[in-house]
């Protein structure tokens, strides 16, 4: 128990240093386009300040405040927080929704294929796997719309009903996102699932040859007891470890994916902060916000993969 606790305080040490050097990063970056900005956003950059200041008083307001400053939009200068709202709840909403129909089909599907003996049923994987991987999702959005408007003569571009678009949030509200939201669901977790599938399926073949699979055979184990207790068990903890790649992998395929299905979300909104509008202070907050998500799920992930697998810590903490 005491080498878990200090396995876990080494951790969100270790999460709360990245998170402070990719804040100075990405006020840094913000910084440097600042001196190409127009008089309307020179309020952004007080010259009495030093660099170090600047960044120090940033990320104090966005840690202790959640506040992101203003952006450079308007004149004004309106809030940031105004301007995201919850897009960006929402965007990691989907995001992690994605995720969880990819894992959900993949890991049970990969397991079984990697085990079953039908010669069939893997070329029919193999097949959809490399699909989903050679297709792309924005080409794939574009032929549900092609078929869902050809079909039923409506659209399925946004995420929410006319007369819900500016409404407060209610449970008819919710529904009505939810009926809209299926659509980037699916598309985003497209290829997730096609790549889920290949390597859940590598990670338990490569177990289930091992020399210590082999000696519980031995021993009397088979079946689904042998297959639980070993490989599969052995083969998730990389799959598990790669939920943050993987988040930042979906995230990045969301602004095209946004843009192809008119989604009022933050993909839609940083494409258009970095492209249109060069409204860097905007684009700043969202990555912020998608690194500390990513930075929270790769911690979330070690705890509990250093819960259910003890050789996992003590690999990290350097003791055999």
């Amino acid at each position: 128990m005491l080498q878990f606790g200090r396995f876990a305080a080494m951790r969100f040490l270790l999460a709360v240093g990245t998170l402070l050097i990719v804040t100075f990063i990405v006020f840094s970056l913000m910084e440097l386009s600042l001196v190409n900005y127009s008089e309307r956003c020179r309020f952004l950059k007080p010259a009495d300040q030093h660099y170090i200041a600047r960044w120090v008083n940033w990320v104090t307001e966005v840690f202790l405040h959640g506040d992101f400053g203003v952006s450079c939009v308007t004149s004004t200068g309106r809030r940031i927080n105004t301007l995201l709202g919850n897009k960006f709840w929402i965007s990691l909403g989907i995001c992690l929704s994605s995720l969880l129909l990819a894992y959900l089909i993949a890991i049970p599907v990969g397991i079984y294929s990697a085990v079953a003996d039908s010669r069939a049923l893997n070329s029919f994987l193999r097949f959809f796997s490399y699909l989903g991987l050679a297709v792309p999702n924005f080409l794939l959005a574009l032929i549900i719309l092609l078929v869902w408007s050809s079909v039923f003569s409506e659209t399925l571009t946004g995420l929410f009903s006319r007369e819900y678009q500016t409404a407060d949030w209610s449970y008819d509200k919710l529904v009505d996102f939810l009926s809209h939201a299926w659509l980037p669901v699916i598309v985003l977790g497209w290829s997730a699932t096609a790549f889920a599938t290949l390597s859940v399926r590598a990670l338990v073949s490569d177990e289930y040859g091992k020399p210590y699979v082999t000696a519980a055979r031995a021993r009397g184990l088979s079946g689904r007891q042998l297959l639980l207790r070993y490989p599969a068990r052995h083969a998730l903890g990389p799959i598990i470890n790669s939920l943050g790649f993987d988040l930042n992998r979906v995230f990045n395929e969301l602004p095209i994916v946004a843009f192809i299905l008119t989604l009022t979300d933050a993909g839609a909104l940083l494409l258009q902060s970095l492209v249109r509008s060069n409204d860097q202070p905007v684009a700043a907050a969202i990555i912020f916000l998608l690194t500390a998500s990513i930075i929270a799920l790769n911690f979330i992930t070690d705890i509990m993969l250093a819960a259910l697998d003890p050789r996992f810590r003590r690999g990290v903490m350097g003791k055999a």
